[in-house]
């Protein structure tokens, strides 16, 4: 059976071939993502599909004639049609726990990146000068900070296992959760619009979904702490970023820390770019030799269960 690999961001595909190819199946797959418009020639007669970053929209699925499963390389599922391939009963699945502690990890580098002024400084005696870069009222201890959550799955529990340990007040922000279980990690459990007022530090751990994109815009930002620190690691339209960049141009902001934009990649010369209180990166958190590896072969491996007729795991749009 033909497995189609719609796009990909690694040196090779030896690890996908490694579990399918000695199942007897083939491999189609293009490097570089293309447009949706291209994608059906590729996905059409595929039995199994895996995408990175390609969009597979309704009109690719409606192509797809034999395929059994959508799998995304990733958590998010947000490049994907998921209503449309309900409609079509092709059962979509993601890799929801790939890469827990490197995103984690991560963001607590954010977090103690602007709240140090770890970049700036450095960028500042890289320049020349031996001196603070930034007023004495930039250098914050977490221990005197508050730090809202927003969502508590298995990313946002680990960054909230990782802030106790800094003393910090705790906020979590996560409508699914139950509240003993936020409870019992250490945080409190609150309303958006309280983690909006109280948060020194507002970090983003929520999947992009129609309830949760531009969740930071000019209205909710407004409602925000002056002198707030944005994080944001989960997905680049969760922010206006326009909203974002006035804000901070404002001071009201004081400090972002951003590893995903929309689009993607950030354009050159976005303002964003130019700004000494942003610390950017290129979609890189997830990223470590143990995830990259866990992450394709979960991917092939759920590819081979669907081809074998299977029961599949980490189905993300419920075929009912």
């Amino acid at each position: 059976m033909k497995v189609a690999i719609t796009d990909y961001s690694f040196a090779d595909l030896q690890i996908e071939e490694s579990v399918l190819l000695p199942a007897g199946h083939t491999i189609a797959a293009w490097k570089v993502k293309k447009t949706a418009a291209e994608l059906p020639t590729l996905v059409a007669d595929a039995d199994a599909v895996i995408t990175q970053f390609a969009s597979v929209n309704a009109d690719v699925i409606a192509s797809m004639q034999n395929a059994r499963v959508i799998v995304r390389y990733g958590i998010g599922v947000d490049n994907v049609d998921l209503a449309a391939a309900r409609a079509k009963g092709i059962p979509v699945c993601n890799v929801p726990d790939y890469c827990i502690d490197e995103v984690a990890d991560h963001t607590l580098a954010f977090i103690l990146a602007t709240t140090r002024q770890v970049v700036t400084n450095s960028n500042s005696l890289k320049g020349g000068t031996w001196a603070l870069a930034t007023s004495l009222d930039q250098m914050k201890a977490l221990r005197d900070m508050t730090v809202g959550v927003v969502g508590f799955g298995r990313i946002g529990r680990e960054v909230v296992a990782r802030l106790r340990a800094f003393r910090c007040r705790i906020l979590v922000c996560d409508p699914i959760a139950k509240v003993s279980d936020i409870e019992a990690a250490g945080g409190a459990a609150v309303a958006w619009q309280d983690l909006l007022a109280q948060a020194d530090v507002i970090t983003l751990h929520c999947p992009s979904t129609a309830a949760t994109r531009g969740i930071l815009n000019s209205e909710s930002l407004a409602k925000t702490q002056p002198g707030v620190t944005i994080i944001n690691l989960a997905r680049g339209d969760l922010i206006d970023s326009a909203a974002l960049t006035a804000a901070l141009q404002s001071g009201h902001v004081a400090a972002a820390a951003l590893d995903v934009f929309s689009p993607e990649p950030i354009p050159a010369g976005h303002p964003l770019l130019g700004m000494d209180n942003v610390i950017v990166a290129s979609h890189i958190a997830s990223t470590s030799v143990p995830a990259v590896k866990k992450l394709r072969e979960t991917a092939a491996r759920l590819a081979l269960m669907a081809l074998n007729g299977q029961t599949l795991p980490n189905v993300v749009n419920n075929l009912g």
